[in-house]
């Protein structure tokens, strides 16, 4: 078996009285679309912000490829090759949607004032290199034609995919995506879940909130149930599912 991307262990952090998240173990394979499921208040979303450094732990260990991420801030945790998505989207609204894009392609010469000034070619050729890469990230999540309108003024469905296109653009291995189906409609739902098969077929590892359970056993390689903060059960999607005692905290039924 292939050692996993992510290894999770003991993560806690308590919000004043509220344990949001306590003990939480779990691994992340390679190249495999990891369903991270529960219900509300589960602790999922805190997961994903212990992960990407925007909250910190009061205790456990997050190591990425080995190496430790607890501690680390966002910009970092991502420059280490880890990437997120947000429930609620966090688009520059008056930027195109190529430049949101292009926010997510690192150009280290430009952000050099030295270099800036003393190489202006090689920074030249960075630009140029990252935008023919946002370009093709765009025709990858099938925005190409919509580059150069302003992310507003896009549908939501389609700023949705944007979202994603934005932090496949960081060529992280690790992408987070945080409930990349809410509010879309039927036909917007059918394109989402191809697209996220693509991202591992791109060379992607996946872990994935999502509460559209018919999503999830489609997409999922492998399930981690977690409730009040704690990892329940982790297996198949159908395996999960059928357990009629995460049934009953699942669906109340």
């Amino acid at each position: 078996m292939a050692e996993p991307v992510l290894t999770i262990q003991r993560l806690s952090r308590a919000f004043g009285g509220i344990q949001a998240v306590k003990d939480c173990s779990f691994a992340v394979e390679p190249r495999l679309i990891t369903g991270l499921i529960g219900p509300n208040g589960a602790g999922k979303t805190t997961v994903f912000n212990l992960i990407t450094g925007f909250l910190t732990a009061d205790n456990g260990s997050i190591r990425f490829r080995n190496e430790e991420l607890l501690g680390l801030p966002p910009h970092q945790v991502e420059a280490r090759g880890v990437a997120r998505t947000f429930q609620h989207l966090r688009l520059w609204g008056k930027m195109t949607v190529l430049e949101n894009v292009l926010l997510g392609c690192r150009t280290p010469a430009g952000e050099n004032v030295l270099t800036l000034f003393l190489r202006p070619g090689r920074v030249r050729g960075e630009e140029a290199t990252a935008r023919s890469h946002a370009l093709e990230v765009l025709e990858f999540f099938g925005l190409a034609a919509r580059a150069h309108v302003l992310a507003e003024d896009l549908a939501y469905p389609e700023q949705k995919l944007l979202s994603m296109a934005r932090i496949f653009a960081t060529d992280a291995e690790l992408l987070l995506l945080d409930e990349p189906t809410s509010g879309l409609d039927s036909e917007s739902l059918r394109k989402i879940g191809p697209l996220v098969r693509r991202l591992v077929d791109r060379g992607k590892t996946v872990l994935l909130i999502e509460h559209n359970m018919e999503l999830i056993s489609q997409l999922s390689d492998t399930v981690v149930f977690l409730h009040q903060g704690r990892v329940l059960a982790q297996g198949k999607a159908d395996e999960i599912t059928r357990d009629p005692a995460l049934s009953q905290i699942y669906f109340g039924i």
